[in-house]
C-alpha cells in the first residue's frame, strides 16, 4: 500500500513540484524552511488542496488525479493526521475526541469510545480519558492527537511539526513514545519539520525541500554526513564550501585552499565540523596543513560551548569551551587563526 505522490502546486510565486513515494511501514520526514512547500505537501495528500497537477495515490486507491478528474476529500481518506497545535475539540471529552473519527463512519458510540479507551492506554494516558482538552498537558494533548490520528487503523499517517509546540524536556519524552508507536505503524507516514533533530531520530528516510523542489534525499545519516545545499550544512552544523578537488588540495569556488587527506578531482563538497576547528590568537606552528587568518562574526552560546561563526579566505564555524572563549578575548570583530587538520576534512562529490 505504498504512498506514491506526485503533485504540482501554484502557491503565488512558488512553484510547489514534488514526487515521493513513501513505503508501508516506512517513516519519510519532509525536511525544509519556512516556505519551503512542505505544509502544502501536507495538505494536498491530506485531501484538504486540491493539486493543480499529478496523482495521489495509496496502493490501488487514487485519491488525487488531475488529468482524469478524480479528487477524494479529506474524509474519504484512509488517513489520520496530527497537527502541531493538537486541535482537539475543546468541547468534548479527551475519550470522545479520539471516538469522534470512529463515530462519523459509522460506528457505534460504545465501540467507537472503547477503541478509544484501548489507544488511550496505548499512549499512556487511559486515566485522563474524561478530561477536556484544557486540563492536559501538551504532551499529554500531543499523545491523545496521536490516539485520535491511530485509533482508526489508517492507511497513511500525517504528521506536521508534532513536536514543536513542546518545551524541550516534554519534546524528549514524547519524541521518544512516538518512535515506537511509528515502528509498530504498519502504514506510511509522511513527517513535515523543520527540526532536524526530529526528522533524524524519527525518520527512516529524509527528503529535504528547498523553494518547491527536492534538493537531497536518503538516509537520515547520509543527509546529516554530507549535506548539498548550505541550509542543510548549517543545520546539521557543518561548513559547507563548494570548489575543485586537485589531488589532496581542494580550490574553493570562493577562493582559498583546504588540504584533505585523500586524493580527490573535479567538482566536490568540502564538510567541516566546528569540533575539529582549533582558534589562535596569533598563527599556530605545528601539523595542521590548513591554517586561515579569520575574524569573529558572531557568538552564540551551544550547549556547553559557543559556537563561533568565522569570516575570512575560507568561511567555517567553530565550536570552542567557554573558557577557551574568555580565555582567547574573543568577541565580534576579534581576528584570530583558525586551524583544521586535514584528516578532519570530509570531501565527496558534488
Amino acid at each position: 500500500m505504498t504512498l506514491s505522490a506526485d503533485v504540482r502546486v501554484a502557491c503565488g510565486p512558488l512553484t510547489v513540484d514534488l514526487d515521493l513515494e513513501v513505503a508501508d511501514g516506512e517513516v519519510l520526514a519532509v525536511l525544509g524552511p519556512n516556505g519551503a512547500g512542505k505544509s502544502t505537501l501536507l495538505r494536498v495528500v491530506a485531501g484538504l488542496l486540491p493539486p493543480d497537477g499529478g496523482r495521489v495515490a495509496v496502493g490501488a486507491e487514487v485519491w488525487d488525479d488531475v488529468a482524469a478528474g478524480v479528487h477524494v476529500p479529506a474524509h474519504g481518506r484512509r488517513l489520520g493526521m496530527v497537527f502541531q497545535d493538537h486541535l482537539l475539540f475543546p468541547h468534548l471529552s479527551v475519550t470522545d475526541n479520539v471516538a469522534f473519527g470512529l463515530r462519523t463512519r459509522g460506528t457505534r458510540t460504545s465501540d467507537a469510545r472503547r477503541a478509544a479507551a484501548a489507544w488511550l492506554a496505548r499512549v499512556g494516558i487511559a486515566d485522563l480519558g474524561d478530561r477536556r482538552p484544557g486540563r492536559l498537558s501538551g504532551g499529554q494533548a500531543q499523545r491523545a492527537a496521536l490516539a485520535r490520528a491511530l485509533v482508526g487503523e489508517p492507511a497513511v499517517l500525517l504528521l506536521d511539526e508534532p513536536l514543536s509546540a513542546l518545551d524541550a524536556r516534554t519534546r524528549l519524552t514524547v519524541r521518544a513514545e512516538l518512535r515506537r508507536h511509528l515502528a509498530e505503524y504498519a502504514g506510511s507516514t509522511v513527517l513535515v519539520t523543520h527540526d532536524p533533530i526530529d526528522a533524524m531520530a524519527l525518520a527512516d528516510r529524509v527528503v529535504v525541500v528547498e523553494e518547491g523542489r527536492v534538493v537531497q534525499a536518503g538516509t537520515p545519516a547520509d543527509v546529516s554526513r554530507h549535506p548539498r545545499t548550505d541550509y542543510v550544512a548549517r543545520l546539521v552544523g557543518l561548513a559547507l564550501l563548494p570548489g575543485t578537488g586537485e589531488g589532496t588540495t581542494v580550490r574553493l569556488d570562493g577562493g582559498g585552499r583546504v588540504a584533505v587527506a585523500e586524493e580527490t578531482a573535479g567538482p566536490v563538497f568540502v564538510a567541516v565540523r566546528p569540533g575539529s576547528v582549533a582558534l589562535y590568537p596569533a598563527r599556530p606552528a605545528g601539523s595542521p596543513r590548513n591554517v586561515w587568518p579569520a575574524r569573529l562574526v558572531s557568538a552564540t552560546p551551544h550547549g556547553s560551548t559557543v559556537r563561533c561563526e568565522l569570516d575570512g579566505e575560507v568561511p567555517l564555524v567553530a565550536d570552542v569551551t567557554e573558557a577557551a572563549y574568555a580565555e582567547l578575548g574573543l568577541a565580534p570583530g576579534a581576528a584570530v587563526w583558525a586551524a583544521v587538520k586535514a584528516s578532519e576534512v570530509a570531501v565527496y562529490d558534488r
